[in-house]
């Protein structure tokens, strides 16, 4: 086996950390970058640093530079002084209601970002193959125009061409997209024109839900993570708009990570994929609240605006069929229901350990 030496930005957090686990359970040796800027977008709650103590509590081969990206000349010598095999572009500004508060830095993270890396590895290494996580707000508020039924908890698609969901076919301008969209848009597109322009292995994961027991969630992003937060400590979530019946399809961290693996093992020059935990792991507000105060036996203090979340998808699942067919040895391996024990048990940890 050829052992790789991979990048990983916003290794602290919750995709970047997973990957770092495994590859680092492969004998990859892992070069982790994170200056923790979630805590600047979401204060004390995003705190990263406790997860990177863990990782190097439990790798081997990992070492962490707390280098800002944006940082062009830094970003250079970083890819001057280490041949990589594998760019895995985790970091990114995830809110979109954060974003209209810091426009520039959202820019400048979300976009300006991926091109100082995108550039880095074509002058330094451009056989590398090349991942950038990617999300489906590029698609702004399109998939919000699919005929729904509704149901006691919930809204589906009702045509059924939409059973599956959402594919790489939905359009992504003539929309409203928050600025985080429009800054992720960007990235997107710049990915993969440096694919196909320059004939680079670069891969575009479009993300739903990403979840898992390293998520730092917060009320701006990280949904059930957040959650779960919520009915551990006895703080009040707020459901915005639809009757709490918005669908979102959830993914574990560990499933993302193995698409990528499968990606970056044959990669395709400006490939995009819709990457969620498809119509298995889709639940609403209703019905995650219910199943997160059946695993914790805690009542969630709740309340309800009428007033939509800007942005936010009324019903959204991932169509998986276009990843499944490229890469036929990836599925998901994570249900809903296992997701949310994992999460429970590492809360309810966490916790202990930081006295809260």
């Amino acid at each position: 086996m050829k052992y790789w030496k991979i990048l990983v930005t916003a290794s602290n957090g919750l995709i970047g950390s997973e990957a770092v686990e495994y590859f680092d359970r492969q004998g990859h040796k892992i070069v982790g970058v994170d200056n923790n800027m979630r805590r600047v977008f979401f204060g004390p709650p995003g705190e990263t640093l406790w997860n990177l103590e863990r990782l190097k509590n439990v790798t081997r081969q990992f070492t962490s530079i707390a280098l800002d990206i944006r940082d062009r000349d830094g970003v250079m010598v970083l890819f001057r002084e280490n041949r990589f095999d594998l760019i895995l572009h985790c970091a990114a500004q995830p809110s979109h209601h954060k974003a209209a508060d810091i426009a520039i830095l959202d820019f400048e993270v979300n976009a300006l970002d991926t091109v100082n890396l995108l550039e880095a590895t074509r002058q330094h290494c451009p056989e590398a193959a090349f991942i950038i996580m990617s999300t489906n707000k590029v698609y702004g508020e399109a998939p919000n125009e699919k005929p729904l039924r509704e149901t006691k908890t919930r809204y589906y698609y009702a045509d059924p061409a939409d059973f599956e969901g959402i594919d790489e076919n939905c359009r992504i301008d003539h929309t409203l997209h928050s600025l985080f969209g429009a800054s992720k848009v960007a990235a997107d597109i710049y990915a993969q024109e440096y694919g196909r322009y320059f004939g680079m292995g670069v891969g575009i994961f479009r993300g739903r839900c990403l979840t898992g027991p390293s998520h730092s969630g917060v009320e701006l992003h990280g949904f059930l993570s957040y959650l779960v937060k919520v009915a551990l400590s006895g703080k009040t979530y707020t459901v915005y708009g639809y009757k709490g019946k918005q669908v979102r399809d959830n993914i574990h961290s560990f499933d993302l990570v193995r698409a990528f693996e499968e990606f970056a093992r044959n990669p395709r020059p400006g490939e995009v994929y819709n990457l969620g935990g498809g119509r298995a792991n889709g639940v609403s507000m209703l019905e995650a609240i219910a199943l997160i105060e059946a695993l914790t036996g805690r009542k969630i203090n709740w309340t309800y605006s009428d007033q939509p979340q800007r942005g936010d998808h009324i019903c959204y699942i991932s169509n998986l069929a276009k990843l499944k067919s490229h890469y036929p040895g990836w599925d998901l391996t994570r249900s809903l229901d296992s997701i949310l024990e994992e999460m429970v048990a590492a809360e309810r940890e966490h916790s202990q350990r930081v006295g809260t």
